[in-house]
């Protein structure tokens, strides 16, 4: 009686852990409950979300576009693209450190397209170096809720890419996407607010329309030489006729 108490004891000892895994039900974790509900994450090499940006600083910057984070700001950025609306555009507002703007066809920070407003799609994307944020109105301090509310509606075709993370704007801006090839061409874009001789996209193009490849900016036209100023002959005087004069008899 005593061994088959043991053996008893023994068992439920051994098996007891198996028997309490089975019961078990799988924790969720911190990755999975921030994924839930989201489209899929689109490949970085799908043609139909990538974007070129052809610089004027010498190469081509290739943008991953994240539809899945901000479906409205991409399709806008898309639309403008295919309109070739920033083809000749310059970054207007570019700071050491921190961002290059551009998007703005006035060239001074007012302007965008003709096309509604895009509404804030404020997301998990981080603004680390190379993310691509849309640019809007600020708010002043102690502005009304509504007053914050209609500025961070107001992203329309400005943009800006990250040189170093900046993560205090997250949540407060819309990324839509990332540079994934090129960068070193956004850094050496003209920095200034305006710069005196700003860098310019050249084309922007998405990469599923088949567009050429990288061509630069034509050379600049050599300056002139200064005009050599030949001494100025003075003008011939007219001549003056003279009467003769005779004498009286």
């Amino acid at each position: 009686m005593r061994f088959f108490t043991l053996f008893i004891a023994l068992f439920a000892l051994l098996a007891g852990p198996a028997f309490a895994a089975k019961k078990l039900k799988p924790v969720q974790t911190a990755a999975t409950t921030t994924t839930a509900g989201r489209p899929p994450v689109p490949s970085a090499t799908d043609p139909e979300n990538l974007l070129y940006l052809d610089l004027s600083t010498g190469g081509r910057v290739v943008i991953w576009l994240r539809p899945d984070a901000a479906p409205k700001m991409v399709e806008r950025i898309k639309t403008l693209t295919r309109q070739h609306f920033y083809d000749g555009l310059k970054f207007h507002r570019v700071i050491e450190g921190f961002m290059a703007q551009t998007g703005d066809p006035k060239g001074d920070g007012t302007g965008g397209s003709t096309l509604p407003d895009v509404p804030a799609e404020f997301n998990f994307l981080p603004h680390v170096r190379g993310a691509v944020s849309a640019a809007r109105e600020g708010s002043a301090e102690g502005a009304t809720v509504e007053e914050v509310t209609k500025a961070e509606n107001s992203a329309n075709s400005q943009f800006f890419i990250v040189f170093n993370p900046t993560l205090k704007l997250d949540r407060k801006y819309t990324i839509f996407g990332r540079v994934i090839s090129g960068m070193e061409y956004v850094d050496a874009v003209a920095r200034g607010e305006p710069p005196l001789n700003p860098s310019r996209i050249l084309h922007a193009y998405i990469a599923a329309d088949s567009p050429p490849a990288y061509a630069p900016p034509p050379p600049a036209p050599a300056a002139l030489p200064p005009a050599t100023l030949l001494p100025v002959k003075p003008a011939p005087k007219p001549p003056v006729v003279r009467a003769s004069g005779r004498k009286g008899g």
